[in-house]
């Protein structure tokens, strides 16, 4: 196989010693058949369908796994209960950091921490991408690899644009030209200009039959999809696509009961009319293929759905603001170490500890991972349609 490597003149600048430091002493770490009635291609984006007869040349993204590492925190398993109103900072009413009652759940993204150099490195990182279509024919890539190429694209521009505006509450509200984020065009492959929207809906959601691509997507919201620890690529697509399905549809940003009625996150209604057109049946039939223990209870016990479960504030440490106030950071083993923490950020890590502890003490730890392991009955490969 042919592998290419996208690069930046950057790589360093992904990993600041504060993060590193901060890491080291805050142990922080760690298909079903299509919808009928999808909605008609564009022929604008014709040109990025799939080939028929896919080659065998690739990509290698270590340069984003390794940033991604470094800058994504777990905040664990969702525990499908409510985290209460953070009491405000000693001495003022003003209430920093987060206060969302999903804010333990998903994974966060340390912006606070990014410099000028490693906001400028996104950049580089997001442009190197838009390169490679020039280099490498993606449409004729395997569609694993294709998949890879769109998510992390999307993704490290989602990141890009954050960061550039950074400190922001909410991410639908930066506006590139006057354009909501979401909406403005400042992605371009092959010479076509594209959305973050463009590619979700009308590249991989036009072109990919299995509803689970949809947990690939970041959009910098703490109620929706979380971003993984490591990126994307053609051996591990699969895999991370299931790991953020069951993250999501098994938490309470993903799925809650209302008496007879299950809430749902607003995302399945916006995806739809490309994976769920008969919206109760389909995704009941997609939820269940995910679903722990918890979570089928509340499909057995509930009759209709309602899509109105929404968070839209940012998925990072702070809360999307510069906080005054600042903790000094002491490591497990009493060490003090040279560098400051805004203290509503301190709480909310101190709160992802106390939910880490109460996760081993009930014995809820265990997740086994099989990869390369061909079983009776398995698809001869783990590509997603």
């Amino acid at each position: 196989m042919n592998r290419l490597q996208a690069k930046t003149s950057r790589k360093s600048a992904f990993l600041p010693s504060v993060l590193l430091t901060a890491a080291s002493a805050l142990a922080l770490g760690s298909a079903p058949a299509a919808a009928q009635n999808t909605p008609a291609s564009d022929p604008a984006f014709a040109t990025f369908t799939p080939s028929d007869t896919p080659n065998q040349d690739g990509i290698d993204y270590s340069i984003w796994d390794e940033a991604m590492s470094n800058i994504v925190i777990s905040m664990g398993p969702s525990l499908r209960e409510t985290a209460g109103r953070p009491t405000p900072g000693l001495g003022t009413r003003r209430q920093y950091g987060h206060i969302s009652r999903y804010r333990l759940e998903g994974t966060r993204v340390m912006f606070t921490f990014l410099d000028s150099d490693v906001i400028a490195s996104f950049t580089e990182y997001r442009q190197d991408l838009e390169n490679t279509a020039s280099i490498v024919d993606i449409q004729a890539l395997s569609r694993n690899e294709q998949l890879a190429y769109w998510i992390n694209l999307h993704n490290v521009a989602m990141i890009e644009q954050i960061a550039n505006n950074w400190p922001v509450r909410q991410p639908r509200e930066i506006e590139i030209g006057g354009v909501p984020l979401d909406d403005a065009r400042f992605i371009t492959v092959e010479g076509i200009a594209l959305s973050p929207r463009d590619i979700r809906e009308k590249i991989v959601f036009a072109n990919w039959r299995d509803p689970r691509v949809i947990y690939g997507f970041w959009r910098g919201e703490i109620g929706g999809p979380s971003i993984q620890r490591e990126a994307f690529n053609a051996d591990n697509v699969s895999r991370l696509l299931d790991r953020g399905a069951r993250d999501f549809v098994n938490s309470l940003r993903g799925t809650q009961q209302s008496g007879d009625t299950l809430d749902v996150s607003e995302l399945f209604e916006e995806v739809a009319p490309f994976y769920f057109a008969d919206f109760d049946s389909d995704l009941r039939a997609h939820l269940a293929q995910f679903a722990n223990e918890d979570t089928a209870a509340l499909l057995a016990a509930t009759t209709s759905i309602d899509a109105n479960v929404r968070e839209y504030d940012i998925a990072d440490l702070a809360g999307g603001v510069r906080e005054p106030t600042y903790s000094n950071v002491t490591s497990a083993d009493g060490n003090s170490y040279s560098f400051r923490m805004p203290q509503s950020m301190a709480r909310l890590l101190q709160q992802r500890e106390q939910k880490f502890q109460r996760i081993i003490r009930e014995g809820r730890t265990g997740t086994v991972t099989f990869s390369n392991i061909q079983l009776p009955g398995d698809p001869e490969n783990d590509e997603v349609e």
